[in-house]
């Protein structure tokens, strides 16, 4: 077995607002905590990279590769990456990379950590992609080199994109102590989402409600709902892939046009990425964000919603024309107060005050998250269980049907499974 490296990269908390500051210092614990875990499991060497290095996250991976000895494997991650890994999980990854065969991704299709066989030469030619997400792609249709990946280990598709998500991962018997206490920590900005949480499990108990979940659903995700819910479940599947889109680590694509990625860009024919849509969008562009609540009011008892969907629908895929994460890390615990943004405040202040719970977020909530939303009850159909990880939710079954109950209003019907 070959050497294996591993990397970590970390986004500085330097210049971020209070929200972003407080993420960064909770994803460089688990950093930490992840560069002790793999040191236990045989690496070689295990380097945190947080500066504030402007260059691209391509550019900065293909200098460190060429610095490896011949041979060496590099495993590499963001320090939001894998927050429910274990010890049995990191050695797998150093293993592979080890190895001399293929790579191995947590998600092939869009990865947050990989682990890559004789680093220096696989990644000679990487160009200079925006994140890690693509890098699978790119190693397999542009590498030549084959690319395993761990889809069915659920746990290990959750990240720490935003402090919401601890209110999420701490229901796994998975959580690590660092995650526990910073949870802890932010336990007053949390409560609110722990409330509609609650009030969520509660709809997802009724076999009369029915929930709405849009955004970036897995095939996986849909399977989730319909084993661990006894309610009826409508789902807006949108933008799968929206951060997995970047062309250049495709084989056989059309260059890329300077004005891809915003609406409307994509002449017909050509084979240009189609700039990102969403229905529930379209519905905000007559209505107006302020409708949120109403609209989701109309449609179920309860909504989850992937509010990355509705800023790419408006603004592009390019997250630097996006509301500023400060800003996004309030939306999605609910503090509508703490966003500057006039579009995503009204669309906050919408969605608390709506007549149903509607808990928003980003990918981590309408992707992983559903495994650590939803056990399998007792009432839910045959066939339910989880080989993930989560564990006990907050509050018992009864206390969340008296929340919810007040909070929804009567059943509205609606499309079946």
């Amino acid at each position: 077995m070959h050497p294996v490296h591993v990397l970590i990269f970390h986004d500085p908390s330097a210049g971020l607002g209070p929200l972003a500051a407080a993420l960064a210092a909770v994803r460089l614990d688990l950093a930490e905590h992840h560069a002790r875990g793999f040191r236990a499991v045989g690496a070689a060497d295990v380097r945190i990279i947080a500066d504030a290095d402007e260059r691209p996250f391509g550019a900065r991976l293909r200098a460190a590769a060429a610095a490896l000895a011949p041979g060496t494997g590099l495993v590499l991650l963001g320090s939001g990456a894998l927050p429910l890994a274990d010890a049995r999980d990191r050695r797998t990854f150093i293993v592979a990379a080890g190895g001399d065969g293929a790579a191995l991704a947590n998600n092939r299709y869009s990865s947050d950590a990989i682990a890559v066989p004789d680093a220096r030469r696989a990644l000679a030619g990487l160009p200079d992609l925006a994140g890690d997400n693509t890098l699978p792609r790119w190693l397999a249709e542009r590498a030549g080199l084959p690319v395993a990946d761990l889809r069915r280990r659920r746990a290990l598709q959750a990240d720490l994109d935003g402090l919401a998500d601890l209110a999420l991962l701490v229901r796994s018997a998975r959580c690590p102590a660092v995650l526990r206490a910073a949870a802890a920590r932010h336990e007053a900005s949390l409560a609110d989402l722990r409330a509609r949480i609650a009030a969520l499990e509660a709809v997802a108990a009724d076999p009369h409600a029915e929930i709405v979940v849009a955004g970036r659903i897995s095939a996986a995700g849909l399977a989730r709902l319909e084993t661990a819910t006894a309610c009826r479940v409508r789902a807006l599947v949108e933008e799968r892939g929206l951060r997995a889109a970047d062309l250049r680590a495709r084989a056989n694509e059309a260059p890329i046009r300077a004005d891809a990625g915003r609406a409307g860009s994509r002449p017909a024919g050509t084979g240009q990425q189609r700039p990102p849509a969403s229905v529930l969008g379209m519905i905000l562009d007559r209505e107006g964000p302020q409708a949120l609540g109403t609209v989701l009011a109309r449609l179920g008892d309860a909504a989850i919603v992937d509010t990355r969907v509705l800023i790419a629908h408006r603004l592009g895929a390019d997250e630097r024309a996006w509301p500023p994460l400060e800003d996004r890390l309030a939306a999605d615990l609910g503090l509508a107060a703490g966003v500057r943004d006039p579009w995503l405040r009204a669309l906050t202040a919408s969605a608390a005050a709506a007549p149903i719970p509607v808990v928003l977020g980003a990918h981590s909530l309408v992707g992983p998250g559903l495994d650590l939303l939803f056990r399998a009850p007792s009432h839910a159909r045959p066939g339910a269980g989880d080989p993930g990880a989560s564990g006990p939710g907050a509050g018992g079954p009864a206390s969340h049907a008296a929340h919810a109950a007040g909070a929804r209003g009567s059943h509205r019907g609606g499309a079946g499974r």
